[in-house]
């Protein structure tokens, strides 16, 4: 079927109910972005510039971060935009990349995550192991696999996506959402509003498996350690990597594995709960909880320090 489309444009109708707050919502948003921005890039510097993180935990964390960073820059830069100049317009081939990219990336980062989860099962269950088990070879290979199964996950939907007619409708009662995108089609959709659904679902709950089992082992492991200062010692490697998990997989699920949900509004706020509040929350946990993170912030800091004194003590 040849893609026969009348629309040039859609309209992201955004919060209709927040007409008045229009420019307290932009900047709101926009400090939200340059603080996920900003947090996230010193976090990729810090791992790429202290040897004493050069560990496959913060091999994943620093992809972890890089894929914070694009998920917000496929969302906010154009939401932002629209609320301060008071459009609300987007072009056909731009709705469609903001809702593939999107997709693509949320998908990389669940699988991600369960690999993270994996990668602490390891550490804590199999200590000895884990040097011979987490190699660079694999952590690559999990990285690869990872954004492989992203692709795989939105590839075919986003191809019949790009194929499908669309005659008069362009008004999308969000700031961005491919579900109601395919629903504004005059073609029949209900087979494209299944794929969507089942490859999500799979993605979702495939990864939230592997990362329930991960932490099932994970805590049957620290119940039988004999002192509450293991337990929290251990506990403490992963406790943020829990957090956005608990955030990511709550959110997600309650907007995708539920198609029948008719609350518009309630969705557009756990979708701000995804795009915004987990990746802005990202950076102060990985960074404020890990006592390796806080150590090496603390010895950049202080280099710093030295090398800017230096041309004042000569």
């Amino acid at each position: 079927m040849l893609n026969h489309t009348s629309v040039t444009e859609f309209l992201l109708l955004g919060f209709p109910s927040l007409h008045h707050q229009q420019r307290l919502m932009a900047i709101t948003l926009l400090a939200s972005y340059l603080v996920i921005f900003v947090g996230n890039l010193l976090i990729i510097s810090l791992l790429l510039a202290e040897r004493d993180l050069y560990r496959p935990m913060y091999f994943f964390l620093c992809n972890l971060s890089c894929l914070e960073i694009f998920i917000a820059t496929s969302i906010l830069p154009k939401a932002i935009g629209n609320l301060l100049m008071g459009s609300k317009a987007i072009s056909y081939p731009g709705c469609l990349t903001q809702c593939y990219f999107y997709s693509l990336l949320g998908s990389i980062e669940f699988v991600l995550l369960a690999v993270m989860s994996y990668d602490r099962y390891v550490a804590i269950c199999h200590p000895l192991h884990y040097p011979m088990l987490i190699n660079s070879q694999l952590c690559l290979q999990l990285l690869l696999g990872s954004w492989a199964a992203g692709f795989l996950a939105t590839a075919v939907s986003a191809v019949l996506v790009a194929r499908m007619p669309f005659c008069n409708a362009n008004r999308i009662d969000h700031f961005y959402d491919s579900t109601l995108l395919i629903k504004l089609s005059c073609a029949e959709a209900q087979i494209l509003e299944l794929i969507p659904f089942v490859a999500s679902s799979v993605i979702l709950l495939g990864s939230l498996g592997m990362t329930a089992m991960s932490y099932l082992y994970i805590i049957n492991t620290l119940l039988r350690l004999p002192s509450a200062s293991s337990r929290h010692k251990a506990f403490s490697t992963c406790s943020s990597h829990f957090t956005i998990v608990i955030l990511g997989y709550g959110s997600c699920i309650f907007m995708y594995v539920q198609p029948s949900s008719h609350h518009i509004s309630y969705n557009k706020a756990v979708a701000l709960l995804n795009t915004v509040v987990a990746p802005l929350m990202s950076p102060f946990l990985f960074s404020l909880r890990n006592q390796m993170m806080k150590g090496a912030l603390k010895a950049a800091l202080k280099r710093r320090v030295i090398n800017f004194r230096q041309p004042f003590s000569t």
